[in-house]
């Protein structure tokens, strides 16, 4: 089987975060990690390889720091990797599957396509839906079950409610993971220092024919979230409290 993982590298979001101008921040000392999400579409592909034999392909688009994520993703059991370069801290999730699907392609065909549902930095949980469609390809995220079939994927995920859903895919199609998929893996020191030798392909997203000045959002601002005031004791009874409740939510957090 060919399996290809897109994982994202992103700020701890344990990290103090600090703002430079408009909309960028300090990338040059916080910690970054494995998107958490990611680690569970990683931690799926080796198992499947494992199981049924192949290779597993990561892709990451971002700056050169981000071979980082594609190591330790490498030392998680991934066999090479593909580094889209970019200098945007940003890129909206439309150029971003454009260059997952650029790289994919020129780079093989694949069986399966996993990778987080979402993002803990941008938190956007689009990319994966553009890059099916602009593959078109079947598409189920949120996914936190998996069995394969012949030439198919039965997959499950929670619709709300306390309802599941279970859905069959047919191959090849795209997939996004979530928490309680499986329990990803960590590292031992020989992994870790293997991966340091495993193959990782670099390559500019220009020369995949893809533009970044042609994205459909753009980051206008960042801004920190303000400190939350202290919390309020309300005195008096119940009818009393809830006056007192009603009129600050009026006059003071102006939320009413």
């Amino acid at each position: 089987m060919q399996l290809y993982v897109c994982v994202k590298h992103v700020p701890d979001t344990a990290a103090s975060i600090k703002i430079v101008g408009e909309n960028g921040f300090d990338d040059s000392s916080g910690k970054f990690i494995v998107n958490p999400y990611d680690e569970y579409a990683v931690e799926q592909a080796v198992q499947l390889v494992e199981k049924n034999g192949g290779e597993v392909v990561i892709v990451t688009v971002g700056k050169a720091a981000a071979v980082a994520s594609i190591r330790a993703a490498m030392a998680m059991g991934a066999h090479r990797g593909i580094l889209v370069t970019v200098e945007s801290q940003f890129l909206d999730s439309q150029t971003t599957a454009r260059a997952l699907k650029a790289a994919i392609e020129q780079d093989g065909k694949p069986d399966i396509i996993l990778g987080g549902k979402g993002a803990v930095d941008s938190e956007g949980f689009q990319t994966l839906y553009r890059l099916a469609g602009g593959m078109n390809l079947p598409v189920v995220s949120e996914i936190n079950e998996m069995e394969l079939g012949d030439g198919k994927a039965i997959v499950g995920h929670e619709i709300g409610g306390g309802a599941r859903e279970v859905l069959e895919v047919s191959l090849p199609c795209v997939l996004g993971t979530t928490k309680g998929l499986n329990e990803p893996r960590y590292p031992k020191f020989p992994d870790i220092m293997k991966a340091k030798k495993k193959p990782i392909n670099e390559v500019a997203i220009a020369d995949l024919g893809v533009s970044v000045d042609n994205a459909q959002s753009e980051l206008i601002k960042l801004e920190k979230v303000p400190e939350r005031s202290g919390a309020k004791m309300l005195d008096g009874d119940v009818r009393q409290a809830v006056e007192a409740l009603v009129r600050i939510l009026k006059e003071e957090e102006k939320v009413i």
